[in-house]
This record gives C-alpha cells, structure tokens and sequence, in this order.
C-alpha cells in the first residue's frame, strides 16, 4: 500500500503543521492501530464529550489518565500479584496498555470515573471570550431637521 507524502503541505502552507501532523500521525496509525482496550467516544452535549474505555480487572491505583502536549494519554499497568496464580482459562486480559487521544484546541479534561469495570473521562471544549462572537450594537444616527431649509442669498 503506498504512503501518502504531506512534505508538500509543509512546503506551501505556514501556521498549519499541527494539522499536517495530525494527519499524518492517522494516516501512519490508522492501519497498525492497536484495538485493546475498546472504548466509546460519546457526543453529551454540544461542546461536550465521554470517552468511556474498558477497563475490566484494572483498579483506580493502577490506572494513570495525563494530558500533555494537546494529547489524552490513558495508561494502565497492573501489578504484579504476589501469589502465583493457575488458570484453566484465563479471558480476561489484564495486560498493560496506552491509548492516545489528540485534542481540539481548547478542549479540556474535565473529570474522570471508574465504575463497573469502566474508565469514564469527561471532556469539555471551552472557547475564551476573546475566541466567541460578539454581537455589535448598532447606535442610533444623530436626529437632523430634515424640514429645515436654508435660504442662502445667491448674491
């Protein structure tokens, strides 16, 4: 499969590199994307949104949520159990894990909770106020006497 080259959007394009990464960084990952563990992304509102993750076996200790450089980096490592354990089966996997979430700008990390074997993160985007729209009064145009004729000699 051929790879798809952004050099040129480098090239002709200033102040854009962000998103000349980003589409890169999926076009590189989207391929060989690890699938464990799934999640969720869910719309709650209009600015608003969860990444629920399945985390079945991790408890809060070992789990690590981090924002850093405009990423959400989940990690999990689960430690090492004293006693040795046999399985006859062993399905559920508890192996270590990072998932990467590229934010927008101005989204921010809100909060987080662990539930039923669930990582739920809230994420909200908060647009500064110098950022929004602004709506502009239109003032009133001063009142003139448009009856008001001035007679002015020609001579």
């Amino acid at each position: 499969m051929r790879r798809l080259d952004l050099t040129p959007l480098y090239r002709a394009t200033v102040g854009f590199d962000q998103i000349a990464d980003l589409m890169d960084r999926a076009l590189a990952n989207d391929v060989s994307q690890n699938s464990y563990p799934p999640y969720n992304i869910e719309k709650t509102e209009d600015d608003g949104w969860r990444i629920s993750i399945a985390v079945a076996g991790f408890s809060d200790n070992d789990l690590s949520i981090e924002v850093r450089d405009r990423a959400l980096v989940v990690t999990a490592r689960k430690a090492d159990d004293e006693a040795e354990k046999t399985y006859l089966h062993r399905g559920i996997a508890t192996r270590a894990f990072e998932r990467r979430f590229t934010l927008a700008d101005h989204v921010r990390v809100t909060g987080a909770s662990h539930a039923d074997g669930m990582l739920h993160i809230e994420l909200m985007r908060e647009v500064p106020e110098a950022l929004k729209p602004r709506r502009i009064e239109i003032s009133k145009a001063p009142k003139s006497d448009a009856n008001l004729v001035e007679a002015a000699s020609v001579n």
